[in-house]
């Protein structure tokens, strides 16, 4: 199956040689996520990069444009990592749905960029180009790689032929739970949730479902195993 790449465009955003655009990303992330995107100033943050607030417009034209390349630092090249990885894996279609998942939540969801999920949502109303930018960029980013998945499932005899859109959807949707938790709910939660424990736990829901085998005593598998092949390109 013929994929478009998630990998960023190099037209979007050209990195300099300098390290100075990257220490403005970083402590843009930072901010964005914990004041939100319209609260926060480019002034704060070439504060907290120690540059002067002009020295910001040398590489980024807007607060847009900035938010623009934290979205391609901090999301974009984990696709791309998911997309090489999905073309090198040599396990089962079980063990690579287990895998991506999981890869994703210790790239992103463990990383400041998990907390984009809950600015987007919450600020969406205000400012509808970033949430179509994030939209193209990065769900349909995760659509293709996902459909990617099923089909080879589906070819490998590994899974049922499936709405591949409405599987996609039911993937991710306990994906974006766990982030909007861990920025949100889980600050002042009564019971912990473990992430990794809850991705697991999907997996093998997804997998062998709900109803009960029909064989007495017959015990659901739990899903393979997380391999030490790595996700980087």
């Amino acid at each position: 199956m013929k994929r478009q790449s998630c990998v960023p465009s190099a037209k979007r955003w050209v990195r300099r040689e300098e390290t100075r655009p990257q220490e403005l990303v970083s402590a843009a992330l930072v901010l964005f996520v914990a004041r939100g995107y319209a609260a926060t100033r480019l002034e704060d943050v070439a504060s907290a990069a120690g540059v002067s607030k002009g020295t910001v417009y040398l590489y980024f034209a807007s607060k847009e444009a900035l938010f623009k390349a934290v979205i391609q630092e901090s999301l974009l090249p984990v696709l791309a990592e998911g997309e090489a990885f999905i073309d090198t894996f040599e396990g089962t279609s079980e063990a690579l749905l287990h895998e991506i998942l999981m890869g994703r939540w210790e790239r992103i969801g463990e990383s400041s960029a998990s907390g984009l999920t809950k600015l987007l949502i919450a600020e969406s109303g205000n400012f509808p180009d970033l949430v179509q930018y994030y939209s193209v960029e990065v769900i349909e980013c995760y659509d293709r790689l996902f459909a990617s998945i099923l089909a080879r499932g589906v070819a490998r005899g590994d899974f049922r032929e499936t709405d591949v859109h409405q599987t996609t959807l039911a993937l991710v949707a306990p994906m974006l739970f766990l982030k909007m938790w861990k920025h949100s709910f889980g600050i002042c939660a009564s019971k912990a949730l473990e992430p990794k424990v809850f991705i697991t736990h999907l997996v093998s829901l997804v997998l062998h479902g709900l109803l009960r085998d029909p064989a007495p005593g017959t015990v659901l598998p739990a899903p393979p195993p997380i391999t030490a092949q790595p996700w980087g390109i």
